[in-house]
C-alpha cells in the first residue's frame, strides 16, 4: 500500500469502508528505479553488522516488508544482502502482492536462494506475534501515509520482535526545482498539509517514528535520500508534478485557477528537459534490542 505519495491512488491510504486501496502499477514502475537510486546506502553497513550478529536460522534471514506494493524494497535490498533470505510481503492489496511475488528477486548478493511469500494484512493491527521470527522489517515511502497511533504499533511490534526495522522514502516535505516559480512556496505548503490530513503524519513522519523507536531503546539513524529528477527522468518528473498539484488543489480549491497555468508551465518545461526537481525524503535505520539481549 505504500510507495504513492505523489501518484494515482485513492485518498485514504489504509482504504474505505475496509476495501484495499487502488495503485496504479505504472506509478509504481515509473518511481522504481528513482527510489533505488536515493534510498540510503550509508545505512547498509550498520545493518548488515546488525544483522551478522543475530542468531543463525536455518531458513535464513526472514525479512518482513511492509506496505510492498510491487515489491520494489525487495528488489532492491535482497540482492544487496548477502546469505538466504524469506521475504514475507504485506499489503492489503492482493493485485499488487501477485504482482510483488511473481518479480521478486530469486537470489542475494553471494548467489544464496530467496524465497517469498505474501499476507494480506492491516498494518494497523500488526503485532509482535505478527512478526515472530523476523531478522528485519522493511518499509518505502509508507511512515508519512501513517497515524501516529499506527507508527506507535510499528515501533512496539519491531521492538517486541528485537528485529531492525529500515523505512526509506519519507517525505521530508521540501522540495526544489530549478528554474524557481513564485508559487512554488505555496504548492509545496497546500501538498504538506494535504499529507497531514486526517491525522497523518506526512513531513513529521520520521522525527514521530525515530521518537517511538527510541522509547522502546532502539539506536535510531536517519539519512537523506532525495530523488534528483532531470531530463532523462521527464516521465515520472510529469506524472510526480500531477499528482503534487493535484493534492495541493485538492487541500485549497482555491488555488485551482493559478495552480492550473502553473502545471501547464511546469509540464512544458519538463517536455523541452528544462525543468530540474529534487524531491527530499529521509531514510530511517532502527537497530531494535534483540529479543531477550542487551543491543
Amino acid at each position: 500500500m505504500a510507495e504513492a505519495e505523489y501518484g494515482p491512488a485513492d485518498n485514504d491510504p489504509r482504504g474505505a469502508a475496509g476495501d484495499p486501496p487502488r495503485y496504479a502499477p505504472e506509478w509504481l514502475r515509473l518511481r522504481e528505479p528513482a527510489d533505488a537510486a536515493a534510498r540510503a546506502h550509508d545505512l547498509l553497513d550498520p545493518l548488515r553488522i546488525r544483522l551478522a550478529n543475530l542468531p543463525t536460522r536455518s531458513g535464513g534471514l526472514v525479512v518482513h516488508d511492509l506496505g510492498c506494493g510491487t515489491g520494489s524494497m525487495g528488489r532492491w535490498l535482497a540482492p544487496l544482502l548477502d546469505g538466504a533470505q524469506h521475504w514475507v510481503l504485506h499489503d492489503r492489496d492482493p493485485y499488487l502482492l501477485h504482482f510483488a511475488a511473481v518479480a521478486a528477486p530469486r537470489s542475494a548478493a553471494d548467489g544464496s536462494r530467496v524465497t517469498v511469500e505474501t499476507r494480506r494484512a492491516d498494518l494497523a493491527r500488526l503485532t509482535p506475534d505478527a512478526l515472530t521470527g523476523a531478522g528485519l522489517v522493511t518499509a518505502s515511502a509508507l511512515l508519512d501515509v501513517l497515524t501516529t497511533e499506527e507508527v506507535g504499533t510499528l515501533a512496539a511490534a519491531c521492538a517486541g520482535a528485537g528485529c531492525p526495522a529500515l523505512l526509506t522514502l519519507s517525505v521530508a516535505g521540501r522540495v526544489d526545482l530549478t528554474p524557481a516559480h513564485p508559487l512554488d512556496a505555496e504548492i509545496t505548503e497546500a501538498f504538506n498539509a494535504h499529507q497531514r490530513r486526517e491525522g497523518l503524519l506526512g513531513p513529521e513522519a520520521v522525527t514521530a517514528a525515530a521518537d517511538a523507536f527510541a522509547a522502546h531503546g532502539a539506536t535510531v539513524r536517519a539519512h537523506p535520500s532525495p530523488w534528483r529528477l532531470g531530463p532523462d527522468e521527464s516521465e515520472l518528473t510529469a506524472q510526480w508534478l500531477r499528482g503534487w498539484v493535484g493534492a495541493a488543489v485538492e487541500q485549497r480549491p482555491e488555488l485551482r485557477e493559478r495552480a492550473d497555468r502553473y502545471l501547464h508551465e511546469r509540464l512544458a518545461l519538463c517536455a523541452a528537459g528544462e525543468l530540474r526537481v529534487v524531491v527530499h525524503h529521509t531514510d530511517l535505520l532502527a537497530l531494535c534490542r534483540p529479543a531477550g539481549g542487551a543491543s
